[in-house]
């Protein structure tokens, strides 16, 4: 091996050695260790969404009934313009984009004569067997494609539960014979029925021990 060729591996050799010392160095004097606590903590925020499902369910909306009971008809009037470009409501009137809505409470979905109602109508419709009731008009006219799917009727919904009270108590003056209000609340209804079965079954008692029957409470 001659000259040249120790002298070339010796500078390689040389070279090597120099920048592994200089990585060993930079590596002692800038290296840090990782804390053992960080300096702060990033908390995402809590959406309204997650913060209700961890509290419970929402409070439901106050049904129709409660909200007619206090509802105010003439006030309905004024909500009913909103209305009015694709309805009438006078006896007889024609109908225009929208059916007439005279006598609209309780009658059957789908059923005024000379109107073209659309397919999800008539589905919702079940032949006649549903009818406009209270509660049906409560839900239509407050998100109408959600409660019909497929209505062609394009109006966004009275988002307010008293101004949708308002508007039927309204149209329920609207026929020959308004529909009778429902009562506010459904206790009631189920305590009489209760009532009547504890009495008959008194009744029942008392027939079989040869007894005369209890009277009937007054109401």
């Amino acid at each position: 091996m001659n000259s040249y060729v120790n002298m070339g591996v010796g500078a390689l050799l040389g070279t090597v050695f120099v920048l592994m010392s200089v990585s060993i160095a930079s590596e002692g004097i800038f290296h840090s260790e990782a804390p053992e606590k960080p300096g702060f903590t990033i908390v995402a925020e809590e959406t309204a969404g997650e913060a209700g499902a961890a509290g419970g369910e929402e409070a439901q909306a106050e049904p129709i009934a409660a909200l007619l009971a206090k509802a105010d008809a003439s006030a309905g009037e004024a909500v009913f313009k909103k209305c009015a470009s694709c309805h009438t409501v006078e006896k007889g009137g024609p109908n225009k984009v929208g059916p007439n809505l005279w006598g609209v409470v309780n009658r059957p979905v789908a059923s005024h004569e000379g109107f073209s109602y659309s397919a999800g109508m008539q589905t919702f419709s079940e032949g006649g067997k549903v009818v406009w009731d209270y509660d049906h008009l409560s839900f239509f006219l407050e998100a109408p494609k959600k409660h019909v799917p497929g209505t062609a009727m394009g109006f966004a919904g009275l988002k307010k539960g008293d101004e949708r009270a308002n508007l039927i108590a309204w149209l329920r003056e609207q026929s020959d014979s308004p529909a009778p209000l429902p009562a506010a609340g459904a206790e009631g209804g189920a305590a009489q029925p209760a009532a009547a079965e504890g009495q008959a079954a008194q009744d029942g008692q008392a027939a079989q021990d040869g007894q005369a029957p209890a009277p009937a409470p007054a109401n």
